[in-house]
């Protein structure tokens, strides 16, 4: 008998450390949303710019989030809404962290009148409220979400040359750089191999946060006119219409749950990243 329960609890699956709940939870919700945006167009009943019912439907069992002004389907439509919010996150990140990351990096690392101008710039962009100069931005460049990301390229990129250039300047005076400089190294291969691969880690977990800040931007920007326009199913463009027939609470409450559903995943995948990648600082 102790030969079979000590094989039965050997057998046992064991949670990994890294597993934890922030990281796992977030991770499932933002995996959840990026299957239902590549495969949508092959199992949801109605197009989310066509009619599809009586308008102002209620929620029910033929459309379970009801019916917009226009007899679109909130649902389809809601779910359709990740296909602009998700790409646009994704492209506004990827642009900041490489404008940010590479203008901090060489900040930090050549210093002098370089850096004291690459911090202004970065200075000046993060005295202005994120939302209103990314709503100037939007607004002298017009409409659309493809303005809005550029806009909030601008307004992202400062946060990454700041967190980047920190990061060199705590590193480059390590052991293992000075001797890489007295071994001969060139002051590039000394930024880029011995420096930039121990400043990840931080540009890591809050590109992850980020994520989900750039979706409720996007979905504000569009809420007041300056992203998406109509027809596009987009979450703050839904929840602007839904604000105009506000007793008819389900056309908002589907992008709503979806906005808050991706901002809570991105902070604890965040989070749970941060936990992984330096367990000291938890």
């Amino acid at each position: 008998m102790s030969i079979l329960s000590s094989r039965s609890a050997s057998s046992r699956f064991v949670w990994p450390e890294w597993a934890t709940l922030p990281l796992v939870g977030g991770g499932v919700v933002i995996l959840a949303w990026i299957i239902i945006g590549l495969t949508i167009p092959w199992w949801t009943p109605y197009d989310p710019t066509n009619l599809a019912g009586m308008r102002f439907q209620p929620p029910g069992a033929e459309h379970w989030l009801g019916t917009d002004a226009l007899g679109r389907d909130v649902l389809t439509r809601t779910l359709y809404g990740v296909r602009h919010s998700f790409p646009i996150a994704v492209f506004v990140i990827g642009c900041a962290v490489v404008i940010g990351c590479t203008l901090g990096a060489i900040a930090g690392y050549v210093g002098g009148w370089l850096d004291s101008v690459i911090m202004r710039f970065v200075d000046i962009t993060l005295s202005f409220p994120p939302i209103l100069l990314a709503m100037a931005v939007t607004a002298s460049l017009g409409p659309g979400l493809g303005n809005a990301a550029i806009a909030m390229v601008i307004v992202w990129w400062p946060i990454y040359a700041r967190l980047m250039r920190a990061q060199v300047l705590s590193v480059r005076s390590r052991e293992h750089v000075e001797a890489a400089v007295a071994s001969g190294a060139s002051r590039s291969r000394v930024l880029i191999k011995h420096i930039l691969p121990l400043c990840w880690s931080p540009i890591i977990v809050n590109a992850t946060m980020d994520f989900g800040q750039v979706v409720l931007l996007a979905a504000s920007l569009s809420f007041i006119g300056l992203g998406a326009v109509p027809p596009t199913p987009e979450w703050g463009q839904m929840i602007s219409e839904g604000a105009i027939q506000f007793y008819r609470w389900w056309i908002a409450l589907g992008p709503g749950l979806a906005i808050l559903s991706v901002v809570l995943a991105s902070n604890f995948l965040g989070d749970g990243l941060r936990d992984y990648l330096d367990p000291r600082a938890s």
